[in-house]
């Protein structure tokens, strides 16, 4: 016996003495096989408790007891297994009561034979729409309160918005103020009724109202990409104020006097006395040549001497006839320049500045052309017309004039030199030489402009701004 116990005392203080020397030594690594954690799986007793039947069913019934939608259906389990049958209101009760048995623990599956009640007398029926009613006489109140808070928010909106001397100020013109006074009107309706909205419990039919909203306004906004294209070009133009009313502009192809710039399109007046409506969105885009923004104006014209004249002295005198015409600039310099050599001449090109305050730019040109050509032809210098040479099929030219007209019976025509023309002397007075600018469109557009009363559309143009 004594041998035995000192034999397990050996064994156990070998075992002690081997214990720190296997607590130094590095553990050995892990395999897949011991890292991996099973997948859980849910496994069915193969024995049942006696009784639990009994107490599913009752813990079922007791749950659905509190629940006014269960109120019609049956429960039965056998071996775990439940069946649920009976009629609910919705169609949403069906897949609550089968959640709801599926966490009790001990029911093995659940057979779900529950349909919805369509009667029209159920609580889905006539029921739900008295629910509905109650509610919303419940409702009420707490909308009447709502409606109040949207119109007052809305209200002072329109107040701020109607502030019109603040955002002329702000604005760098009116129909930007305007705007400005639109988009919080605007913007005020809308927090009014989100607000409302809110308050009623009803935040996600506001999301749908504005779901549907973007949509339309998308379909919208290609629909109209016209008319938004035009609104925006009335926004940018009246900021970059490209010309004054009564400016002589060139708009592409279309020239005329401004009259007005609205925020629909800009309205001139062309030189024989018509109304035109360009759209903005056209006139945008377009190039636009303002003859008004610089007093100073330039004419040109050509004139043709004869290629064996001197060119240079034409072009000298024709320069030295321009500078003479009083109308005509000193600063900047009258030129004339030689461009082309043409069939039978030497075109010179002549070129002269006025003051369009003093000088109307048709009329100095049409008095400087005769002043130069006279000149010219004053001294000497030839202005040839085009000359031209015919050839004539070579079986007709060997056959005289006189062979044809007695071949067909008729006396030679006997050649007369032409009779010279008959001028009538017309006397040019002082008044026939008036350079003048002329004023009648002017006068006509500052009557309209006068004129515009309540009726027309507002101007954008302002004169206290700088021309673009």
């Amino acid at each position: 016996m004594k041998r035995g116990i000192f034999t397990l005392l050996a064994a156990i203080s070998a075992a002690l003495a081997c214990a720190p020397v296997a607590a130094m030594l590095p553990a050995a690594p892990e395999t897949p096989q011991e890292t991996a954690s099973p997948t859980p799986q849910q496994t069915i007793d193969d024995t049942q408790e006696a009784g639990s039947d009994a107490r599913i069913a009752d813990r079922i019934r007791g749950i659905f007891g509190e629940l006014p939608a269960f109120a019609n259906v049956t429960v039965e389990v056998q071996q775990g297994v439940v069946s649920l049958q009976g009629t609910v209101p919705t169609q949403d009760d069906v897949a609550r009561a089968e959640t709801i048995v599926g966490r009790i623990a001990g029911v093995v599956t659940v057979e779900n034979a529950i349909e919805r009640d369509v009667s029209v007398g159920s609580a889905g029926g006539l029921g739900n729409l008295q629910s509905q009613i109650d509610d919303f006489l419940a409702l009420l109140p707490l909308m009447g309160l709502a409606i109040v808070v949207a119109l007052v928010i809305g209200g002072i909106g329109y107040l701020i918005a109607g502030l019109t001397g603040v955002w002329h100020r702000l604005a760098p013109n009116s129909f930007l103020a305007e705007l400005i006074a639109s988009a919080i009107r605007f913007a005020f309706v809308v927090g009014g009724v989100v607000v409302a909205l809110d308050m009623i419990g009803a935040s996600a039919l506001l999301g749908a109202v504005l779901g549907g909203a973007g949509v339309i306004g998308i379909a919208l906004g290609f629909a109209m990409r016209d008319t938004i294209e035009n609104y925006v070009a009335s926004l940018m133009l009246s900021l970059r104020q490209p010309f004054r009313a009564n400016d002589l502009v060139l708009i592409d192809d279309l020239e005329g006097r401004v009259i007005r710039l609205t925020s629909r399109a800009t309205i001139l007046m062309t030189l024989e006395g018509n109304h035109l409506r360009i759209p903005n969105a056209q006139v945008f885009k377009a190039v636009i040549t303002n003859f008004t923004t610089n007093p100073q104006r330039r004419f040109q014209f050509d004139l043709g001497v004869d290629a064996d004249d001197d060119a240079q002295a034409a072009r000298k005198l024709g320069r030295e006839t321009l500078g003479a015409l009083d109308f005509v600039l000193d600063d900047p310099p009258a030129e004339a320049r030689i461009i082309e050599v043409g069939d039978s001449n030497v075109v010179i090109r002549f070129l002269a500045w006025i003051d369009q305050r003093e000088a109307d730019w048709w009329k100095a040109q049409s008095r400087a052309i005769p002043a130069v050509k006279t000149a010219l032809e004053e001294a000497g210098f030839g202005l040839p017309e085009p000359i031209y040479r015919l050839r004539f099929d070579p079986r007709s030219a060997s056959l005289p004039f006189e062979n044809i007209a007695e071949r067909e019976g008729e006396a030679p025509a006997e050649a007369s030199a032409p009779e010279p023309r008959r001028v009538r002397q017309i006397t040019v007075t002082e008044a026939d030489e008036d350079v003048r600018p002329v004023s009648e469109i002017s006068e006509m557009v500052e009557e309209e402009r006068r004129a515009g009363g309540s009726g027309q559309e507002k101007d954008l143009l302002d004169h206290s701004r700088p021309v673009e």
